[in-house]
């Protein structure tokens, strides 16, 4: 039994909109799999490319009343990529963004919807990952987030310490996923969230309770952004970040 993290979920005003500014951002392709709904996969790929990472933005009726506790950062090759791309960056729409950051060589933005990403100065680690270099996710305590993680899906976990967890997927590509210790991290709804999925063959149902054995929790998302009768799960991870088990592909 496993799971992969196949992509990260936005929830925005007009999905539409926000798409088109990531699409541009990371030089991606557009689709919809209905209203309200914006689906963005790298050229090449059809969901669900085992190799695959991908990035869904759904409307929800109010964005604002969740918060950020997750976020993304993107790769560089050199430093004069990375003056590049924060100019393309914010010729699409993008503002410079304060989070108490100070004097720091990556350089921290907002897309048009306020979701706050980073812009990383060129670093070995991330050479090969494509332009999202890492999903990265606020917490209170990496060591015991990252026992969860590895154990809830198939990737690999690469590091951890006091400050910081990182994983990645066992076949080695795409973005890695990280845990950062940040006092406060408050503990609310996220506008961006993880997504699951089951491989081929596994019920859906048996990973969820393999999940809730592990400690995560169900949870009812409210605020307008309950799953009702949609064929995937949600839950929280053992620090309240939501996430979901999509139906097997």
């Amino acid at each position: 039994m496993a799971l992969r993290l196949v992509q990260v979920n936005f929830k925005a005003r007009d999905d539409a909109a926000l798409g088109r500014f990531w699409a541009e951002a990371l030089g991606w392709g557009l689709s919809s799999e209905g209203p309200g709904v914006t689906n963005l996969e790298p050229e090449g790929l059809v969901w669900p490319d085992p190799a695959g990472f991908y990035i869904d933005v759904v409307t929800v009726p109010d964005p604002e009343t969740v918060k950020y506790r997750v976020h993304l950062d993107l790769a560089t090759t050199s430093a004069a990529h990375q003056a590049d791309l924060v100019a393309r960056l914010k010729d699409l729409g993008a503002t410079p963004a304060d989070v108490g950051q100070g004097d720091v060589p990556w350089t921290v933005l907002a897309d048009p919807e306020g979701n706050v990403f980073c812009v990383l100065e060129p670093r070995e680690i991330y050479r090969d990952t494509g332009p999202i270099a890492a999903v990265v996710v606020d917490c209170a305590d990496p060591r015991a987030m990252a026992r969860f993680w590895d154990e809830a899906m198939d990737w690999t976990l690469h590091e951890v310490t006091d400050d910081h967890a990182r994983l990645r997927s066992a076949k080695g590509v795409g973005p890695y996923l990280e845990f950062l210790r940040t006092p406060g991290v408050p503990t609310v709804w996220n506008r961006v969230h993880l997504d699951l999925l089951p491989y081929r063959g596994d019920d859906q149902a048996v990973e969820v309770a393999r999940l809730r054995a592990l400690g995560a929790t169900d949870i009812d998302l409210g605020l307008g952004l309950g799953q009702g009768d949609a064929p995937w799960m949600v839950l929280a991870d053992p620090e309240g970040n939501e996430f979901c088990v999509l139906g097997p592909a």
